[in-house]
């Protein structure tokens, strides 16, 4: 079975990354970091796989949904079968024991569903490296003021640094997409989140944010007490506060 034969279905959001300098150019992006144990993400057709594997001094594994494609890449790779996992991301238990890494060109259509899960594991994530869609890309990178900064851009933003690394071609796809697509980095910050509690940070911005053309006082009331919603911060909407400013609000929710 060659690679070509394979089919990309719409319905998981596959795209088959064709053009390898912009593949060695991505997973050189990877390997710039230390990387012992690295996770990718929908490996379809293997294009990065094939140079993840050639890279012996890293524990690797790949987890993939389609069965084609979990077949193709056991032909195609006997000597590492067990490095391939059949099995949804989003349903997955986390691969290893230590910190690892992820890469991947993720499946466009769950890409913010792919991040909520590297958020639950955020503890154990040392860096992530993916290929996302370039407008998702914009966002998660997005900076206060910005019409695309938004739930994502914030809970992300609040745990990691994110380097918006290139833009990635249509034609270096099979098919092309009707999408531009860009890589980012997302490195842990080195100092935690001042919030009161994690899940009082998530309901915070995910309130802000469900009613981002409201003022943050309409948006968000029911969090907090009438005395507090004087403060001239709830003028503001959401999208015009900073990761500090939500995680200070935190301190004075109910």
């Amino acid at each position: 079975m060659h690679v070509s034969s394979l089919t990309a279905k719409k319905s998981l959001g596959q795209h088959f990354l064709s053009d390898e300098n912009m593949c060695r150019k991505i997973v050189d992006a990877v390997m710039v970091n230390e990387v012992e144990q690295l996770l990718e993400v929908g490996p379809g057709g293997g294009a990065l796989t094939k140079y993840f594997l050639e890279k012996k001094e890293i524990s690797f594994k790949a987890v993939e949904l389609d069965e084609e494609k979990i077949r193709f890449l056991k032909q195609s790779y006997p000597q590492s079968i067990n490095a391939f996992i059949h099995e949804d991301f989003l349903n997955m238990e986390i691969p290893f024991h230590e910190k690892f890494h992820i890469a991947g060109n993720f499946p466009y259509n769950i890409s913010s569903q792919i991040l909520f899960k590297i958020l639950s594991w955020k503890d154990q994530v040392a860096c992530v490296t993916g290929m996302f869609q370039k407008e998702v890309a914009q966002r998660i990178a997005a900076t206060p003021g910005n019409k695309v900064y938004g739930v994502l851009t914030v809970l992300i933003q609040a745990f990691f640094d994110v380097d918006y690394l290139f833009e990635v071609h249509e034609k270096c796809f099979t098919p092309p997409p009707k999408v531009k697509s860009a890589v980012l980095r997302l490195k842990p910050k080195s100092v935690a989140p001042h919030y009161r509690a994690e899940k009082d940070f998530f309901l915070l911005v995910k309130t802000a944010f469900n009613q981002r053309r409201k003022t943050l006082r309409n948006a968000v009331r029911n969090l907090f007490e009438q005395s507090i919603l004087q403060d001239p911060i709830f003028d503001r909407r959401a999208e015009q506060l900073t990761i500090a400013d939500f995680e200070g609000l935190t301190h004075k929710m109910k």
